[in-house]
């Protein structure tokens, strides 16, 4: 049993069992996902639809696309507590530390209140090296807020971005309505795991999440984290998601998966872009290129994790003399998105181009450099939010 935290004070359960409502979780309650799912005790977030999942059988976009980076309960009440019964499945690497519990944000009235977590629930342990995933079950838990103001308020709970979340039963001390109120831009995003929010602190603080609450737009984030592959679900996924300013970050999982050589690599981005178009023809799409990663500059894929120090980190395998034969690195990468887009651009108005480095260059790899080698850091994240915000939605984007 978790209890909602406040900076230097543990909130408790005051209110009697008999005063909860049980509040059915319905989509309209629900931002962020793509689809729910309908288990045998609840609901499950999906961020790619049934359909797209059942064209790709790899293990690490299905679990990447099912935990709910972005996802959160959007709910209007003058409830003073709120519990939510989830069952997680938590990650875990084969020979690295347990990694920190996920964490549930909630903010009141769009100011952080509360944070939490849940025990118990299922662990996907993860062989790295073999590539292999076994699945250990586990209970249900609760998550629990109480202390809330009790005047008529939006409250929002954001699901843990770095644990799949089965939701079971929503309560509350009052009614629960879904979130009204002004209509705000929605931002669609697709990228690899620096866009999911793999090193970020907790939901609300991933990189995405503070561009959108800093640039005032609704998020969706189709961050999937090893799986940013130029796949064509994915493309029509962002064709078919009703959207008003559009992104996606294109770069780091092609080297590290070594997927593709140049003469592939330029083609699938135009054809990325031409299913985008296709379902949203004006609206404001912006291409991303990489961010700064020393490893993958000049050298290309595969990466592969090194445990040697105990620690997950990761090494790129590949030759840099490798790159006469087509083979990628960020560099190269760069160049290319630099070309289509100036080719793109010239008849589509509404394309808009940003070099990743102005978010995470190498002068910022000095400062905050890369804990694992290929991720951000929590520092990293906000300063990466807050120059997207700046660079996109007070520039590009507009407003």
């Amino acid at each position: 049993m978790a209890e909602g935290t406040r900076p230097g004070k543990t909130v408790r359960v005051t209110s009697d069992a008999s005063d909860w409502i049980t509040t059915p979780i319905t989509t309209d309650l629900l931002r962020g996902a793509i689809e729910l799912e309908r288990t045998e005790e609840g609901l499950l977030p999906h961020r790619l639809p049934a359909w797209a999942r059942a064209q790709c059988a790899d293990g690490q976009l299905a679990m990447a696309e099912a935990q709910p980076s972005g996802v959160r309960l959007a709910l209007r009440t003058s409830a003073t507590a709120v519990e939510l019964d989830t069952r997680r499945t938590k990650i875990a690497y084969r020979g690295a530390p347990p990694r920190p519990d996920g964490v549930y944000d909630l903010l009141v009235d769009g100011s952080l209140a509360a944070q939490a977590s849940v025990t118990g629930g299922n662990v996907l342990m993860i062989d790295m090296v073999a590539r292999s995933m076994e699945r250990q079950p586990g209970p249900a838990g609760t998550v629990r807020f109480t202390g809330l103001p009790g005047h008529a308020k939006d409250v929002e709970i954001w699901l843990p971005h770095n644990e799949i979340t089965e939701l079971v039963a929503l309560r509350a001390d009052a009614p629960v309505e879904p979130m009204t109120g002004r209509t705000r831009r929605v931002w669609l995003h697709h990228g690899s795991s620096i866009s999911h929010g793999s090193g970020a602190a907790s939901p609300t603080t991933t990189w995405p999440a503070i561009a959108a609450a800093l640039g005032d737009v609704e998020l969706i984030n189709l961050g999937f984290s090893g799986s940013a592959l130029l796949d064509p679900f994915t493309a029509r996924t962002l064709r078919d998601t009703p959207a008003d300013l559009i992104s996606v970050k294109i770069g780091i999982n092609l080297v590290n998966a070594d997927l593709m050589r140049l003469r592939a690599f330029g083609p699938a981005v135009h054809g990325f872009l031409d299913t985008i178009r296709e379902g949203h023809p004006t609206a404001p799409l912006l291409v991303v290129s990489p961010i700064y990663c020393p490893i993958h500059e000049d050298t290309p894929g595969p990466g592969a994790p090194d445990f040697s120090d105990g620690q997950v980190r990761f090494r790129a395998t590949g030759d840099p003399a490798e790159r006469a034969a087509g083979k990628l690195t960020l560099t190269v990468i760069r160049d290319e998105l630099a070309r289509i887009f100036a080719q793109r651009a010239a008849d589509d108005p509404n394309l808009h181009y940003l070099d990743g480095l102005a978010l995470y260059g190498e002068d910022d790899f000095a400062e905050l450099p890369l804990p694992d080698e290929l991720h951000p850091d929590a520092a990293t994240h906000h300063r990466m939010g807050e120059r997207f915000a700046k660079l996109a939605f007070r520039g590009r984007f507009g407003g």
